[in-house]
């Protein structure tokens, strides 16, 4: 029976975390501008260790991650939340604003845009 990894490739442990979809996504954000413990990291085939604390851009958010665990396949979500622990969380984004609204509470009826037509007649 083989020991368990101290070490795992940084690409595929942020795809067995599910913070990118794909390994090559992973390896992107890697090479475009990810840091351990600080210090930029330019390879994906940068070995992470426990206690690591990882900083990367996912999508508009700055994630700040300390790995505590290294997994050994990409399983559920559940299991791929048990391996980190996130130091920063990303803050609640604010609801779409409304689209607006026409006066009378929603889209003109066939009345109001008789009578806006009027109205734009009158104008000319």
């Amino acid at each position: 029976m083989s020991e368990p990894a101290t070490k795992l490739r940084i690409d595929k442990w942020l795809w067995q975390a599910r913070f990118f979809k794909t390994r090559s996504l992973a390896a992107k954000v890697v090479s475009g501008g990810l840091r351990v413990n600080g210090q930029p990291i330019a390879k994906p085939a940068f070995s992470v260790g426990l206690g690591d604390v990882l900083t990367f851009s996912q999508g508009r958010d700055v994630r700040v991650i300390k790995v505590v665990a290294l997994g050994t396949r990409r399983g559920p979500a559940p299991e791929a939340q048990a391996l980190y622990e996130d130091l920063d969380p990303p803050a609640p984004r604010a609801p779409a604003p409304q689209t607006p609204r026409f006066e009378g509470g929603g889209r003109p009826t066939k009345r109001d845009r008789r009578q806006l037509d009027r109205h734009r007649d009158m104008l000319e």
